[in-house]
């Protein structure tokens, strides 16, 4: 029963949908965002409850609320986002996790770390935690060098022009040398804490990351982490530091350890499995609502000698059905429906509008097509030359006659259906105002095709000039005076005669 409303589309919605809900967890799930994250979603679900309360004030607040947490996610967490966005390769975002801090030779750096004390060789190495301190150090020098306890004491010997500076470690290699850190500001550090306990300090109260530090004048070993500093006695107690710190909370990772991890796992699968049904559910299987929507026809596949006369009806009436939430966002644009003339003739096409010509967004359903016809017209295409006719509008001063109107070209080839075609002969220019014509001159002016089907053929003009020429009209006295003239040169040739 359950397979015949669920489709197999809609299984692989919900498994891809839940495996990315899954992915966020499992990429964010130890990072500060992720909590902001979650109090956004939980505003986000108190927004929705206040807009169906009809609290429209607090909703408008809620909701601006999470905008401008979203900003702030992007803004004050962006190393975070880097960190986890920087991954090497495309299997480790997609199932790896790359917030996975690397294992570090602690039992070689704690020997050299020691070995440096018993020297007097000073010495700040940086163990970087979860959180990015891109922006925190500066003037380094990239190494990119194996760990091994002859490096660390080559860095850190005194003679060496970047002794002065921390080197930053991560898993078995030295990253950086010679970098700057930032120092701690505080006032009631003991007063034979150097610049290198300060610089310890000052960035691990900015960051997750663990300083080590050996005193130059003293010997001692310390480490710096969360705001605090301790001397470790020994190699022992140090290499547990820099394992927990590989580590964190997990000095050593048991089989109970790593079972208790996978069944976390398992559980933001399933939960996330359990969600997206449940918001699939719920937009696919609530209360149905049934639309009248009215879509244009789109023809498509026109052979290249055919142009369509007539389309009846232009547009169908599309009766469509879904989850009322789906209804609620769907816009006319988002379908359309579309009928091929690849297999039309010349003449009249009755063309059928079946659920194959209908283009539905996933989750809209189509319950019936009004028409399940389209009577399409389509014509021969051909090209007719036909001659170039002035349109004059208005009225001629009447102190002036038009003496002659030349227009030039004379013709022009038109491209159209061939039933049009036939009962053409004339293209008329656009209006030309007989009012505004003073005095002979030239014009240019387009021309009008109708109907709009009607193309003009390639390197016919689409303007055209007309030259005219008037003059003025001659007065009464001159005209009786010319018929006049006339009447007496006739008397005299009637008396020689």
């Amino acid at each position: 029963m359950l397979s015949g409303i669920i489709r197999w589309q809609d299984i692989l919605d919900i498994l891809i949908n839940s495996y990315i809900l899954f992915r966020i967890y499992i990429l964010f799930h130890e990072t500060n965002a992720f909590r902001v994250i979650i109090g956004i979603a939980i505003l986000w679900i108190a927004q929705k409850v206040a807009v169906g309360l009809g609290l429209i004030i607090t909703s408008w607040v809620l909701q601006a609320i999470i905008a401008v947490a979203a900003i702030i996610i992007i803004v004050v967490f962006r190393n975070e986002l880097r960190t986890v966005l920087q991954v090497h390769n495309l299997r480790t975002f997609l199932w790896g996790s790359p917030l996975r801090v690397q294992e570090t030779p602690s039992e070689i750096i704690a020997r050299a770390a020691i070995q440096m004390g018993k020297k007097r060789i000073g010495a700040l190495m940086v163990f970087p935690g979860r959180e990015d301190i891109t922006e925190l150090v500066h003037g380094g020098i990239p190494w990119n060098g194996k760990v091994s306890q002859e490096m660390l004491l080559s860095i850190f010997w005194p003679d060496n022009p970047v002794h002065d500076g921390a080197a930053i470690i991560e898993g078995d290699t030295v990253k950086e040398v010679g970098v700057l850190l930032p120092l701690s500001q505080r006032s009631d550090l003991p007063t034979f804490y150097g610049t290198r306990h300060r610089a310890a300090l000052g960035l691990s109260e900015r960051s997750d990351a663990l300083v080590v530090v050996v005193s130059e004048e003293r010997g001692r070993v310390s480490v710096a982490k969360k705001g605090n500093i301790q001397a470790v006695p020994d190699v022992e107690t140090l290499k547990q530091e820099l394992d927990q710190q590989a580590k964190p909370g997990k000095p050593v990772e048991t089989r109970k350890e790593r079972t208790r991890e996978r069944l976390k796992s398992i559980i933001a699968a399933v939960v996330s499995l359990a969600v997206i049904t449940s918001i699939w559910f719920g937009f696919t299987r609530s209360r149905d609502v049934i639309m009248a929507v009215d879509v244009p026809i789109e023809f498509t596949g026109r052979p290249a000698d055919l142009e369509i006369l007539d389309a009846r009806p232009s547009q169908v009436r599309l009766h469509v059905s879904g989850a009322s939430a789906l209804m609620r966002s769907l816009k006319p644009q988002q379908i359309s429906v579309q009928v091929s003339l690849a297999k039309a003739t010349e003449g009249v096409n009755a063309l059928p509008i079946t659920q194959e010509n209908v283009y539905l967004p996933p989750g809209i359903t189509l319950s019936r097509i009004e028409p399940h016809f389209v009577e399409v017209v389509l014509d021969r295409i051909i090209t007719k030359k036909v001659d170039v006719q002035i349109d004059w509008v208005g009225h001629l001063d009447s102190s002036l006659t038009m003496l002659s109107a030349r227009v030039m070209p004379k013709t022009v080839t038109i491209v159209g259906g061939k039933s049009i075609l036939n009962s053409i002969d004339t293209v008329y220019t656009a209006p030309v105002r007989l009012d505004d014509i003073k005095e002979s001159g030239t014009i240019t002016v387009p021309l009008v095709l109708a109907p709009a089907s009607l193309k003009l053929a390639p390197g016919s003009p689409e303007r055209v000039k007309i030259e005219y020429t008037v003059i003025p009209r001659p007065s009464v006295k001159e005209t009786e005076a010319t018929q006049n003239s006339g009447n007496n040169d006739a008397l005299q040739g009637v008396e020689a005669r």
